[in-house]
Formats: C-alpha cells, sequence, structure tokens
C-alpha cells in the first residue's frame, strides 16, 4: 500500500494510483499477521516465509519482511490480473501456497483493496482449510492452534483450530517490533525468490472501472450559543428536514 502521508495521484485512465509517484510498504494489517508469524516461530523454532503477489514496491516490503524476522520471501509472478480482485489473487496466492506446503498460513485481516476482508476466507475455500478472521493472537498447540477472535461489542472466542489452516490477522499478541537502521541494511542484501503460478482457470470476477477523489461539501451546520440555545436550534433542523414533527 502507499507510505502513510504520500499525496495519491490517479492515473489518466482513472483506473487505478499512480504508483510510481508514490512510496509503498506493508498493509498494516499485513505487518501485524507478519509479526504473529515471527512470534510463533520465536516460541516454536517454525520457518517464516513471506509471500506476495508481484507489485510495484514489492521488492521493498519483502526486505522490511527480512529485517523483522522472516526466514525466507517469494514473489508470486503471475501475469495480468487486476491487484484490486481479492478472489482472484487468492485463488493465485492459493496456487503459490500449495507449492510450498505451510503449515499455517497468516494474512492480514483486510486491505486497502479488500476492505471487506475477503481473502483470509477465499484463501481457505480454495485450500480446503479451515479459516478464521478477525485474529489477536496464535499458539501453536500440537497439531492445532488456538486463536483469539474478536467479536463486536468488545467480546471475543478462543478457537482452536486443526492445522493446516488460514488466519486473518487484525492485531499480533504484541505490536510490530521497531526495526533499525542496520536491521534494514542487512536486509538489503536479502533477494526474494520468484515463483510462477499459471493463471489458467483464475477467472476476473469483478473489474475496477474508475477510482475519483470524495466531493469535498459543506454540510456541517455549527450550533451556537450555551446548551439551551444549542438544543432549540437542533430542534428546529430536525424538524426543518423532516425528522421530528411538531
Amino acid at each position: 500500500m502507499p507510505s502513510l502521508g504520500e499525496e495519491l495521484e490517479l492515473r489518466e485512465d482513472s483506473r487505478d494510483i499512480a504508483r510510481d509517484a508514490v512510496g509503498m510498504t506493508i498493509n498494516e494489517f499485513d505487518d501485524q499477521a507478519l509479526e504473529e508469524a515471527v512470534l510463533i516461530k520465536e516460541a516454536t523454532g517454525a520457518t517464516v516465509t513471506a509471500i506476495a503477489l508481484q507489485a510495484d514496491g514489492i521488492e521493498q516490503a519483502l526486505r522490511v519482511a527480512f529485517a523483522r524476522g522472516a526466514d525466507r520471501a517469494l514473489v508470486v509472478t503471475q501475469g495480468e490480473t487486476d491487484p484490486y480482485d481479492a478472489r482472484a489473487a487468492a485463488l493465485l496466492l492459493a496456487n503459490a501456497i500449495r507449492a510450498i506446503g505451510p503449515d499455517l498460513v497468516l494474512t492480514g485481516v483486510q486491505t486497502p483493496y479488500d476492505l471487506f476482508g475477503q481473502t483470509a476466507p477465499y484463501l481457505g475455500a480454495a485450500l480446503g482449510w479451515p479459516q478464521v478472521s478477525v485474529v489477536s493472537g496464535a499458539r501453536i498447540l500440537g497439531d492445532k492452534v488456538r486463536v483469539m477472535q474478536e467479536y463486536s461489542g468488545g467480546r471475543g472466542a478462543v478457537l482452536d483450530v486443526v492445522l493446516p489452516a488460514v488466519l486473518g490477522v487484525q492485531s499480533a499478541t504484541t505490536p510490530p517490533r521497531y526495526v533499525s537502521m542496520s536491521r534494514l541494511r542487512q536486509a538489503m542484501s536479502s533477494t526474494a525468490e520468484g515463483i510462477t503460478v499459471a493463471s489458467d482457470g483464475v477467472a476476473m470476477r469483478s473489474t475496477l472501472e474508475s477510482l475519483g477523489r470524495v466531493e469535498v461539501r459543506q454540510r456541517a451546520t455549527m450550533l451556537e450559543g450555551g446548551p439551551e440555545d444549542a438544543a432549540s436550534q437542533l430542534v428546529d433542523l430536525l424538524t426543518e428536514r423532516g425528522v421530528l414533527h411538531r
């Protein structure tokens, strides 16, 4: 995703942002998933493989993954795809995941391109593995992973999920660790491996037609005066809009 604070410009066809004009970084939820993977590695001796579809800036993002503790990184070459199609992306990733055979897949619960959090469920379905989303911590227990799943209203559930499995991570057990410049410099020498997967049968189910900036309109009405004056003005406004009748 674009680095926070970057000024976004649209391409001439308005179907994507001008990616060559901005710095790119790991999506914040994927960063949480990466941290949880490294915590599992530290607790169990597992190996962490960071995997991503080919995209502008992905090499730098994977170097950050190396600096955070990943042992291996893979860039999936998949041909022409729409980056906003979460289903197609999940199917392509599933093809690569089958090739490396992991016990557990952790992905961010959502991305700027996948606001509905479909990647983890699609991955689970494509692989035929159980999946749990909105996860805020995971611990390996033999052939299972124990996860905390968050619900609305401040509630949650503890689930034991049989491995292999897919988790959509909302937050790691601890916040993502600070990466020093020395670690980043060391990671600069690390190289991501390429893996090519067939895109046959990966039909695009959705196509982005256009992007646009939100039209800014002045709609706010400032209420002035003390509490009684503000309350009276609010009642008048609601009556005017047909919400109240008196």
